[in-house]
């Protein structure tokens, strides 16, 4: 028998809190961040992927009817059925993060699916999502170097001090990368968190330096894309302002990359690599 558990919209996990120098282990919640495979069918046409993105769990047939709305598919068709994958093979990771849009006619534009892998079963999944970063060329972080605590709780001050458009507009994402010790290398901003990455990423190429054994700061939550961009870089810690998501915190474990967030004053909660903080 089957032992399938949809996944809600938050996931608990065990932290370390830092409130001075006082640490307190306890359970916390975090937003749980899933991939979401979107299937598409028609008259013709067996189901085949088109595209995955990541969600949090929950009104996954809208979202599922929004994106294929998003995407012009419904010009010349309608949705007949949307439905969760129901493949035998499926693991309990899988089972509700496969979506079917069965169409009642041809699209106008049929798509070929914007997936570069192709395949008639499903099976994307959490697990598939953390070791596609090890494909990419993700490595583990070294066990060095130790940060200190008084380093991480400045690095949010550090890096808001170089957010000069956001004292315009209160409206951009920043973020920032430092040495170890707290020195700022590079610091930019964007309407998108993942841009802003991008962006400090982009410049220590282009300038022909290293970002190997950096540390990244951000202004806001930290998603599962973000530690992605991150373990490729060869980042070794995040700090956050905010929270990470589910995957964002087993992805930094897997990789053994230090992951704070609620980064603010005396205060950090440590999600992964806790023996880095000292």
């Amino acid at each position: 028998m089957r032992n399938d558990r949809r996944p809600g919209p938050s996931t608990r996990v065990r932290v370390v809190d830092w409130r001075g120098a006082t640490p307190v282990r306890h359970e916390d919640r975090l937003a749980t961040e899933e991939p979401l495979e979107l299937r598409l069918a028609w008259p013709g046409r067996v189901a085949h992927r088109y595209l995955v993105t990541m969600r949090t769990p929950g009104h996954d047939f809208e979202l599922a009817a929004g994106l294929v709305h998003a995407e012009g598919l419904l010009a010349g068709a309608g949705i007949r059925s949307v439905a969760y994958c129901t493949d035998t093979d499926l693991t309990p990771d899988q089972t509700y993060n496969v979506v079917t849009v069965t169409l009642d006619a041809v699209p106008m534009s049929a798509p070929p699916g914007r997936s570069l892998t192709m395949s008639a079963a499903c099976g994307v999944c959490g697990r598939e999502s953390l070791d596609s970063v090890a494909e990419l060329g993700g490595v583990p972080v070294p066990g060095e170097p130790v940060l200190a605590r008084e380093v991480v709780t400045r690095l949010p001050h550090l890096l808001r001090e170089g957010q000069q458009v956001f004292d315009r507009t209160g409206g951009l994402h920043g973020a920032g990368l430092f040495t170890s010790t707290g020195d700022s290398l590079v610091v930019r901003e964007d309407v998108g968190r993942h841009n802003a990455v991008d962006k400090v990423v982009g410049r220590r190429l282009l300038d022909h330096e290293a970002t190997r054994g950096t540390v990244l700061a951000v202004s806001g939550r930290v998603g599962y894309e973000i530690v992605q961009k991150a373990v490729l870089a060869g980042i070794v810690a995040i700090a956050a302002v905010g929270a990470p998501s589910s995957l964002a915190a087993a992805l930094a474990d897997r990789f053994g990359l230090t992951l704070v967030g609620w980064v603010r004053d005396d205060r950090m909660v440590v999600y992964s690599a806790a023996d880095r903080i000292g």
